[in-house]
C-alpha cells in the first residue's frame, strides 16, 4: 500500500479557533454566538447554533475574509490565509468520453446527467455528517490524488481530478464516510461517472461516489456512518476497479484526504 502524501488539518489560531486545513482544496471548522451573522467573501454561511463549516476550492486565492457580526457588538473581521499547493500531472488510460458514441449524442446525454448532478448537489438534505469526524469509506492503494491535472488517451487534455481514487476490487464494499442523506443513486450507468452515488453530509457539504458495480441505497435513504452503501466496480470512465470519492461545498471541489485521518 502507498502511504498518500497530503496537508493535515491544523488548529488555527483565533477567537475561538477554527479547526482544519486553511489550504486550497481544504476546510474549517467553526464556532461562534448562536444568534450571529457569518459571511465568507461576503456571501452568507449557515450555522447551527453557532456552529459553521468554511471550505476552499482547489483554485481559491492567497486570501479569504471572514465576518461575524452580531446586533450591538463589535464585528469580528478575520483574514484567512489559504495555502498554496502544487498539482501533479497525471495520464489515464481510458478514452476522454464512450469511443463509439458520436460527439453531439455525448454533449446531449451530459447535459442530462449534468442536470441531475447539480440538482442533487442543491437539495440542501438536513443532516448532521458534516459535524462528524470523516472515516475512509474503503482502505485500498492511492491510485489518483485530488487535484492532478489529467490528460487522456490519445494525449487528450482534461479538467483535473477532482476527488481520490482508492484502487480495489470489483465487488469491494464501501461505506457511508459520514451521516448523510442520498441525493443520487444512478438507476443507470452515467457516461462518464458510472454508476453514481452522491451523499449530503448538511451544511451544503456532498460526497460522490463513482463508478460503482452496485449500490446499495435508494434516493432518499438516511444512512449512518460506516454503513454499506455501494461496491467498488469500473463503470463509466475508469481503467481499472477503484472507488473515485469526490467531495464538494457549494461550488469549491475539496480534498477528500483532508477529511478522513491518514491512510498508511
Amino acid at each position: 500500500m502507498v502511504a498518500a502524501s497530503h496537508a493535515r488539518a491544523a488548529t488555527i489560531i483565533t477567537d475561538p479557533p477554527l479547526r482544519g486545513a486553511l489550504t486550497q482544496g481544504g476546510f474549517a471548522l467553526g464556532s461562534t454566538w448562536a444568534d450571529a451573522r457569518i459571511t465568507l467573501d461576503g456571501v452568507p454561511v449557515a450555522h447551527v447554533n453557532g456552529h459553521y463549516l468554511l471550505a476552499f476550492d482547489r483554485d481559491a486565492g492567497p486570501a479569504a475574509d471572514l465576518l461575524i457580526t452580531r446586533a450591538s457588538a463589535v464585528p469580528d473581521h478575520r483574514p484567512l490565509a489559504i495555502a498554496p499547493r502544487a498539482w501533479r500531472i497525471e495520464h489515464v488510460d481510458a478514452p476522454f468520453h464512450p469511443p463509439a458514441m458520436p460527439d453531439d449524442a455525448f454533449a446531449a446525454i451530459r447535459r442530462e446527467e449534468l442536470a441531475r448532478i447539480d440538482a442533487a448537489r442543491s437539495a440542501n438534505a438536513s443532516a448532521e455528517g458534516w459535524r462528524q469526524g470523516f472515516q475512509w469509506p474503503a482502505r485500498g492503494r492511492i491510485s489518483g490524488l485530488f487535484g492532478s491535472q489529467r490528460t487522456y488517451r490519445g494525449g487528450v487534455a482534461g479538467s483535473y481530478h477532482g476527488g481520490t481514487d482508492i484502487a480495489l476490487p470489483s465487488g469491494t464494499i464501501y461505506n457511508a464516510p459520514a451521516d448523510g442523506v442520498v441525493v443520487l443513486a444512478a438507476d443507470k450507468p452515467f457516461t462518464l461517472e458510472g454508476n453514481l452515488l452522491m451523499l449530503d453530509h448538511g451544511m451544503g457539504l456532498v460526497s460522490a461516489f463513482l463508478h460503482s458495480s452496485a449500490l446499495l441505497v435508494k434516493e432518499g435513504d438516511r444512512v449512518t456512518q460506516g454503513q454499506p452503501i455501494g461496491k467498488v466496480g469500473m463503470t463509466g470512465r475508469a481503467s481499472g476497479p477503484h472507488l473515485h470519492w469526490g467531495m464538494r461545498w457549494r461550488e469549491a471541489r475539496l480534498d477528500p484526504l483532508l477529511f478522513a485521518p491518514a491512510i498508511a
